[in-house]
């Protein structure tokens, strides 16, 4: 019966493709081939669409079910596999897989570029104080902190005092790394003071660089979306239904 309703319901959207460019739908998979940087790039691009985050609760229900008419093949007739990718889409970058909860509009991954540019932004203001350095390296590794958690692998909990731990070892390493070297900065006679302005424009990037993925344990999604720059990495189930665990993981040595 459930080989009949998968039959039924690709047969269906194989149907209603010929009015489309789409490639047919596949439930859980990736919309772009994964066998080359192009087709990786895509398909990073759409993990990050930021348009994803004005969906209404409407859209995003009527994405939801239209998915499940097409695993349990019901899917009405007329569906176009623009439609189950596009559904899929909005699936994927609003509710965690695994609680199937929505996720803060702020640490989805769609809203990683709108609401980590104003940050960016703060880490590259000149002439910036003490205060101002601690604040932005703290708000920097505040937010990723955030987004890593928030897109966790939720099938195998971890401990809070591990996220913790983390959170708060990459804050101190940041702000140490960015006040150490714009002291150094400062007291380097032998640079001019347009050179070690421009020199100081660069500080937040090793402080930044150095900690970016070292908030939370397990593999979050953006380990999974840097996926899309490393074939080596692949294959990987990433985006899936099931699980949010990079297939990484488990590749043998």
């Amino acid at each position: 019966m459930a080989d009949t309703a998968t039959t039924a319901s690709a047969a269906a959207a194989s149907a209603a493709s010929a009015s489309s460019d789409a490639p047919p739908f596949q439930l859980g998979k990736p919309r772009f081939q994964q066998t080359s940087f192009y087709g990786r790039f895509r398909h990073f691009l759409d993990i990050i669409d930021p348009r994803t985050l004005f969906v209404t609760e409407r859209r995003l229900r009527e994405a939801v079910q239209l998915l499940e008419d097409y695993k349990h093949g019901t899917l009405r007739p007329g569906v176009t596999n623009e439609q189950l990718w596009s559904a899929q889409k909005i699936k994927q970058a609003i509710l965690h897989p695994d609680t199937n909860e929505k996720i803060f509009m702020p640490f989805r991954m769609s809203g990683y570029i709108p609401f980590g540019t104003p940050i960016v932004v703060g880490l590259l203001l000149p002439n910036q104080t003490l205060a101002s350095t601690v604040f932005w390296q703290w708000l920097n590794q505040s937010h990723n902190a955030c987004v890593n958690y928030a897109n966790r692998n939720a099938t195998k909990p971890s401990p809070a005092s591990k996220f913790i731990q983390g959170y708060l070892g990459a804050v101190i390493s940041a702000v140490s790394i960015a006040v150490g070297l714009n002291v150094l900065v400062q007291k380097a006679n032998k640079f001019t003071p347009a050179t070690r302005l421009l020199i100081q424009r660069f500080v937040p990037f090793p402080a930044v660089g150095r900690l970016s993925c070292r908030h939370a344990p397990g593999c979050s999604s953006l380990c999974k979306a840097s996926c899309a720059w490393q074939p080596s990495a692949w294959p990987c189930r990433w985006p899936s239904a099931s699980s949010r665990k990079c297939q990484r993981l488990k590749q043998p040595n």
